[in-house]
């Protein structure tokens, strides 16, 4: 089975409402007022919809067509204007000095990371989230070409002024707190 019919088959089967990522939704009170808004590799659009209900205006984009339809749909539903596409973010990144804010879960390519950092307009936010390699549980991928290394996420975006950072890795009782994730949202 090829990656795009993968998450294709994946978000078919997937109908419950998308939430935002953590990182988007604990953060938010940091967004500009008004500005472009990307949520890159956006699945169902749990950013973009809190993105353009904050009064952004929101792109998303994702390989999976069932996605993109699936956040179009949602988006017509509560009145909100997104320009969601199917579009191959690796082959078409964001252009250089276009965007105010970008929103990234679950989803890594290292080659991308310093053209996301070009794509944001100064002062520019980046909201990421995903999967660590120090995990308590099998989430996520297993694969660690798409699970971060300690502290990678910072070093992926050290030219940004980091904001706010997460990663507890396998500190302490691991029961508690935040776990198999990091979170960054830095400023450009």
């Amino acid at each position: 089975m090829s990656e795009l019919s993968k998450w294709d088959t994946i978000y078919s089967h997937k109908l419950a409402e998308p939430s935002a990522s953590l990182v988007l939704e604990q953060n938010q009170y940091l967004l500009p007022s008004q500005g472009e808004a990307l949520d890159l590799a956006c699945g169902q659009g749990g950013n973009a919809l809190l993105l353009a209900e904050k009064g952004l205006t929101v792109s998303a984009w994702d390989n999976s067509s069932i996605a993109v339809e699936q956040l179009t749909s949602r988006a017509q539903a509560r009145s909100l204007s997104i320009d969601a596409q199917v579009r191959d973010v690796t082959q078409s990144p964001p252009k250089q000095d276009s965007l105010d804010v970008i929103v990234i879960s679950y989803f890594l390519d290292r080659a991308l990371c310093p053209l996301l950092v070009k794509a944001l307009r100064p002062r520019g936010l980046l909201f990421y989230q995903t999967y660590c390699q120090h995990k308590v549980q099998l989430q996520g991928p297993r694969n660690p070409e798409f699970l971060l290394k300690n502290n990678e996420l910072l070093s992926l975006f050290s030219p940004m002024n980091v904001r706010v950072y997460r990663e507890e890795a396998l500190l302490g009782d691991l029961e508690q707190g935040w776990r198999n994730q990091a979170l960054l949202v830095a400023e450009r």
